[in-house]
């Protein structure tokens, strides 16, 4: 038997998503057997895999992807991957189109996650953990990691509604920042982002209604200043606390082929565009703002790493594939997926 196999994999209809075939989530499902694609409708991911959340079947039939690797796990993954991960896929490939920004959010190491999910099977649904690589399809607009505290300050300073949020964790935040070592920034960053997680929801709104009257907003939908932002995620999800999470949190903007890692305990959240996502195999998230969903503030809060830096060091490079011209490689520092590319001209 072959293993080179054609699927047929599922799409999901999030509101995020982008309308009709221009979602690339859509434009790949409408190959499937069977599937006409809605305008009206909205098309935000296209996954590949073994996930139950989502399980993949082999193209004309409703043989789930699954059965044919515990049947041939060797054969079909190889026996070292086989060995390693106990004869299971361990990735999820994914296609995402983002009109709406996604959730902030992080995913939990691998001990946070089975302890979620042994506490919270109904909301945690493993117990793997969710590292995960994004690959830009579009021009593509995404939040990852914290910022360099200096722009923290300074936006502190900059943004009096930023601040009446923080104001009573800002001050010691600044000092660290001046004279701080390592340990007391990360201490002081933590405190600053919970205070403002856990502002009222009537100081939020109110806040934002002096920020919105204040700055102007932007037209276009790549556009990462922070007051174009502001106004783009307020009018998504009006009056969210998470629209301050912009003064907080790295803004990248991204063209095709650029990409991002975003390991455990690391808050990101997508904007805009469509791209490649790839992942251990995990539906697991804990969100905190820009979401309709479960919030979980407090753990959010409890398990990030809270590394800080420029939007330059999440990007991740890749290397040509040795022996071709063709391809390129892009290896996260993971054990579960690294991601080929190859771009083949006219015949």
């Amino acid at each position: 038997m072959s293993f080179v196999l054609r699927l047929a994999c599922n799409v999901n209809n999030y509101h995020w998503g982008k309308h009709g075939l221009h979602s690339k989530a859509a434009q790949f499902a409408a190959t499937n057997p069977g599937v006409t694609i809605d305008d009206s409708q909205t098309y935000a991911e296209l996954w590949m895999g073994t996930h139950p959340s989502g399980p993949s079947k082999l193209y004309g039939t409703d043989t789930a992807l699954s059965s044919i690797i515990e049947k041939n796990p060797e054969q079909t993954l190889g026996a070292e991957v086989s060995r390693k991960f106990d004869g299971q896929l361990p990735f999820l490939f994914k296609v995402l189109s983002i009109e709406k920004a996604l959730s902030i959010q992080a995913h939990p190491d691998k001990a946070l996650a089975q302890k979620l999910f042994a506490e919270r099977p109904n909301v945690y649904k493993d117990g793997n953990h969710k590292p995960e690589m994004s690959i830009a399809l579009t021009d593509f607009v995404a939040m990852s990691g914290f910022r360099p505290l200096e722009e923290i300050a300074g936006f502190i300073g900059d943004y009096p509604e930023f601040a009446a949020l923080v104001k009573e964790s800002a001050g010691a935040f600044v000092g660290a920042v001046e004279t701080g070592d390592d340990g007391e920034k990360r201490a002081k960053l933590r405190a600053l982002f919970a205070e403002l997680m856990n502002a009222r929801a009537e100081d939020v709104q109110e806040q934002l209604r002096a920020l919105l009257a204040r700055v102007e907003a932007g037209s276009d939908p790549l556009d990462i200043s922070v007051d174009a932002l502001v106004h783009r995620l307020n009018l998504e999800y009006p009056g969210d606390v998470g629209v301050f999470c912009v003064f907080m949190l790295n803004v990248l903007r991204l063209v095709p082929g650029d990409a991002f890692f975003m390991g455990p305990n690391d808050p990101h959240a997508y904007v805009f565009g469509d791209c490649i996502e790839c992942m251990a195999t995990s539906d697991n998230v804990v969100r905190a703002g820009l979401t309709p969903k479960l919030r979980d503030v407090p753990v959010l809060v409890d398990m990030l790493t809270y590394d800080y830096g420029t939007p330059e060091g999440k990007l991740l490079r890749p290397v040509e594939l040795a022996g071709t011209r063709h391809s390129l490689v892009y290896d996260p520092p993971i054990d579960e997926f690294s991601v080929m590319k190859t771009a083949l001209g006219p015949a």
